[in-house]
């Protein structure tokens, strides 16, 4: 079905650094390392925020075939020039400013890290060269804020939720924005959207100046998960393993809410570093919310994280079902804690370099047939191996659902094998099932076809 479609040339509304000549140029030229493509892939992803209702990345490009973007540099400064653009991302004329905002991002975002990389300046072979990347993207986005007590919380959860979890978490938003704290996530809708919604009233209502709304997201998510109308301030990192780092340096305390694969991949992710033992006494709120209706689907996680990772690891999280105002409090409390240990370990508020994160934590994991069937998802090694490696599973399943790449390997190959300990694998089928019978895997209405088989 035909969409309409404008062509436009638009100005940056809010500051952004010049790029230089060959910045514009590296941009515009799609065989430098197909920067060009992906900078139409990430503004397209913009541009039809709000619009995009299936889980397909493919989906968007198929409606707008002919769409193009163009960045130009101009005495007066960088202007992009749109061609055959979604027309709902315009008001009489003029392109909408959170959208202008958020296209400016993009190029921001992807101008940089190329610029970085081909310069030398990112040193990805190390783990320190690894957390120093990840400052420096969020340091140019301007998403570190000094001079401010710690107040962000991350919340993570499925963007297919149901419409009872989905105004939970509106209410766990409201109760945040409250208490003067502000919501990162990954700034798709569903779990990503609720918190974000709720705590703009919640902000208001206390005449909250200053309000950040913080999307971050990657290539390959972003086409999948458009930008929420809420945020209003977008990163895009370069892969999964520098979002997760992102959100847990930039964070000062973080809520889960009901989700699928990419909840259950954030979770291994996280606990797979409190686990650590230099991690021991570095506090981290960690809370798993949602309604009553939700209270299974939490029981079912958290068994799965003592069979797989031992009793042990339920020390790093609270689960607090059908009380946002509980959650909220937990949150706030814990958030003091992080305070205090900032100042008498003398770490910085706006970043934690003092949680320690190994290389395997880091690395970018391409989930091909060969490196999912590899995983080492047994035993016989540390915890927070373990929990890296099933990070890894749940990732490449990410990547079969929603990720184009991942969606090709799976149409040419088949699913995915996961293999491991008997009884791991056992509780990880089970639970993958219960994700599928419960909508999890795909926006309602879209049927799901597994994208792996566990070997039990």
């Amino acid at each position: 079905m035909a969409q309409l479609t404008v062509n436009a040339r638009i100005s940056p509304v809010a500051g952004m650094d010049v790029l230089s000549r060959d910045e514009v140029t590296r941009l515009r030229d799609a065989s430098q390392g197909g920067l060009h493509t992906l900078l139409q892939r990430c503004a397209l992803a913009v541009l039809v925020s709000g619009e995009n209702t299936n889980d397909d990345p493919r989906s968007i490009f198929e409606r707008y075939p002919e769409f193009d973007i163009q960045v130009l540099q101009q005495d007066r400064g960088v202007k992009l020039e749109l061609k055959n653009a979604p027309a709902r991302a315009f008001v009489e004329g003029r392109i909408i400013r959170g959208i202008n905002e958020l296209l400016f991002a993009v190029v921001r975002d992807i101008a940089y890290v190329a610029t970085q990389m081909d310069a030398g300046r990112f040193h990805l072979d190390t783990s320190h060269g690894i957390t120093h990347a990840v400052f420096e993207i969020l340091r140019n986005a301007r998403v570190l804020k000094s001079n401010t007590d710690p107040n962000l919380v991350v919340c993570w959860g499925g963007h297919s939720i149901n419409r009872t979890e989905y105004k939970y978490t509106k209410l766990v938003g409201y109760d945040l924005g409250l208490r003067g704290l502000d919501i990162c996530t990954g700034c798709g809708p569903g779990a990503m959207k609720g918190p974000m919604k709720g705590a703009t009233i919640a902000h208001d209502k206390q005449r909250q100046r200053t309000k950040r709304y913080i999307g971050i997201t990657e290539p390959g998510i972003i086409a999948a998960e458009s930008p929420n109308p809420i945020v209003n301030q977008l990163v895009i990192m370069p892969d999964i393993e520098k979002r997760l780092e992102a959100f847990v340096r930039l964070g000062h305390g973080i809520i889960v809410f009901p989700g699928g694969v990419g909840t259950a991949e954030e979770i291994l992710y996280l606990l797979g570093i409190l686990l650590h033992p230099l991690n021991a006494n570095v506090p981290f709120p960690l809370v798993f919310a949602g309604p009553a209706e939700s209270a299974a689907y939490f029981e079912q996680i958290d068994a799965f994280l003592r069979l797989a990772l031992g009793d042990e690891v339920a020390q790093r999280y609270r689960i607090v079902i059908d009380n946002p105002l509980e959650t909220a409090k937990v949150v706030h409390r814990g958030i003091e804690k992080v305070r205090e240990y900032r100042i008498e370990s003398q770490d910085a508020f706006f970043f934690n370099w003092a949680l320690h994160i190994e290389l395997p934590f880091q690395q970018p994991f391409k989930p091909t047939h060969a490196n999912m069937a590899a995983l080492n998802l047994r035993r016989e090694q540390p915890k927070h191996l373990l929990a890296a490696d099933l990070r890894r599973a749940f990732s490449g399943i990410v990547a079969g659902n929603v990720k184009e790449e991942g969606m090709r390997a799976i149409a040419e190959q088949g699913p995915f094998l996961i293999d491991g300990d008997p009884e791991i694998m056992r509780a990880l089928d089970k639970m993958l099932a219960s994700f599928v019978e419960q909508q999890r895997m795909k926006l309602p209405g879209t049927a799901y076809v597994p994208c792996y088989r566990v070997k039990t």
